[in-house]
Formats: structure tokens, C-alpha cells, sequence
């Protein structure tokens, strides 16, 4: 495992968050969330940051959570409790992120899987390359995609989210952007540049209206997000204790189909 499963740079108003599994496909631990929050923390504190970009390490953006972490917390006898405590981690990794004063980027280069899609949904804006791919795949593991959803419906809206959530499909990278998964698409080779045309522009704003141009977004469409957020935590710990959970992630980690019951009720 790296030393530092989060990099960290500050550099002409611009800070460069970089998820650092990449022999992992940055799959997200509870480690890896611990210290992103103790990171996006820190930046909110500063004033000398004016915007933040968060990308990843290797050929994939973020496959999600650590399956393999999870089968694990499966099996303890305090699972549930240890699903609440991971929960309101992501929770509060995502909600830290979506509060950032400044400008946010999310820089996609392969996949943006599960929660790893909640990441770049808690950016205000997405740049990825024309090989990104973009899924919701929690409903095949047997788990739901509950503190994902809010941010979805907020971003896309109800049409394009449903058939996210519902259909587990991966988009590609126009698909995404018709649906406003992401802004701007760059060809390969190309991606460094799209991102520093879009800071270069954010940057000739002035700070301030920056700030307030956000809040006021924030105001005008984020309505009751946080406090379906927060219900969201505890519906996405309970989805994670059912028997479905515990086959759906058996399933995927033995590279089998899941073998479901008929919903009983």
C-alpha cells in the first residue's frame, strides 16, 4: 500500500487533491476516506486556496468502496455498528467537499464507480477524458447507492439518475455529459490541458464573487440536500447488514452471479 493514499499539493491558489491506490483502482478504505477529510479540512481552513482539483493515480479514477474491506467488516460481530461508523465517514468525506468555498474540479481519467461517482458529484465541476466511464452498479453487489443519490438527483435530476441507479450501467463519457454527469470532455493526451484552460478561467475570477457565486448556487438549487444526506447515511449502513448485501458482495469478490432470493413481502 503507498505511504500516502491521498497527495497533496498547494500551489498558485490551487489545491491538488490525488487518490493514491492506483494498484487498487483507488478503491476507497476507510484509511483512504480518514485522511481525504483530514485533507479537504485543511484546505477549508486556508485562505490563500482559491480553487481545488481532485483526480487519481493510475488508469482509473475511483472504483468505490474496498469490497474486500467490506466482506471483512461483514463478517465482525459489531458489522453494524462499524457500518454506521463507515458510513457517516463518507458521509462526511463527501459533505466536506460539496462545502469547499471555492471552486471544486473533479478530473476523471478512467472509471467513476459507486462511490467513487459520489466524489465527483460533490465537485462542482467534471472534467474527464473521452474514455471515462461513469456507473452506479451498487443494486448488482446487492447494496444501494443511498448517500450517492442525493448528490445525483441534485446534479441531473430525477430522469437521468433513475436510470443510473436503476439500470447499474456504465455511460461513457458523452453520455455522462448529456446528462450532466460531467461539463467537458477532453481527447487523450489532452486532459492536462482542458483542466488548466478551466482553472485559468475560474482564476481571472475575482475571489470573493467566486464564494458568493457559490453560496448563491448553493441557495438557489441545494434546498433540503443535507438533510437527505443525512438519512441517506443510515439507509445505506442498514442496506449494507442485509442477506442480499452479504451475497451480492460474496458474489462479486468470488467473480460469480449473485444468486438472489425472491423479494419476500
Amino acid at each position: 500500500m503507498s505511504e500516502n493514499l491521498v497527495l497533496s499539493t498547494i500551489a498558485d491558489g490551487v489545491a491538488r487533491l490525488t487518490l493514491n491506490r492506483p494498484d487498487k483502482r483507488n478503491a476507497l478504505t476507510r484509511e483512504m476516506l480518514a485522511e481525504l477529510l483530514a485533507r479537504l479540512r485543511e484546505i477549508a481552513a486556508r485562505t490563500d486556496v482559491r480553487c481545488v482539483v481532485l483526480a487519481a493515480s493510475g488508469p482509473w479514477f475511483c472504483a468505490g468502496m474496498d469490497l474486500t474491506q467490506m466482506q471483512e467488516t461483514a463478517t465482525r460481530p459489531d458489522a453494524g455498528q462499524v457500518w454506521h461508523t463507515d458510513t457517516q465517514l463518507y458521509l462526511g468525506t463527501v459533505t466536506a467537499l460539496f462545502d469547499l468555498p471555492m471552486p471544486t474540479v473533479a478530473v476523471v481519467q478512467g472509471g467513476a464507480v459507486a462511490g467513487g461517482l459520489g466524489l465527483v458529484l460533490a465537485c462542482d465541476m467534471t472534467v474527464a477524458v473521452d474514455a471515462a466511464t461513469f456507473a452506479l452498479p451498487e443494486p448488482k453487489r446487492g447494496i444501494t447507492a443511498a448517500i450517492v443519490t442525493p448528490l445525483l438527483v441534485h446534479r441531473v435530476g430525477t430522469g437521468p439518475a433513475t436510470w443510473l441507479l436503476l439500470s447499474g450501467e456504465a455511460v461513457d463519457a458523452r453520455r455522462a455529459r448529456e446528462m450532466g454527469l460531467c461539463q467537458a470532455i477532453a481527447e487523450e493526451g489532452r486532459l492536462e490541458k482542458e483542466v488548466d484552460d478551466l482553472l485559468r478561467s475560474i482564476l481571472s475570477g475575482a475571489p470573493g464573487a467566486l464564494t458568493t457565486s457559490k453560496r448563491q448556487l448553493r441557495a438557489c438549487t441545494a434546498g433540503a440536500l443535507k438533510e437527505q444526506l443525512v438519512k441517506a447515511a443510515t439507509v445505506s449502513a442498514k442496506a449494507r447488514e442485509t442477506p442480499e448485501a452479504r451475497e451480492g458482495l460474496a458474489a462479486f469478490l468470488e467473480k460469480r452471479p449473485p444468486a438472489w432470493e425472491p423479494k419476500k413481502g
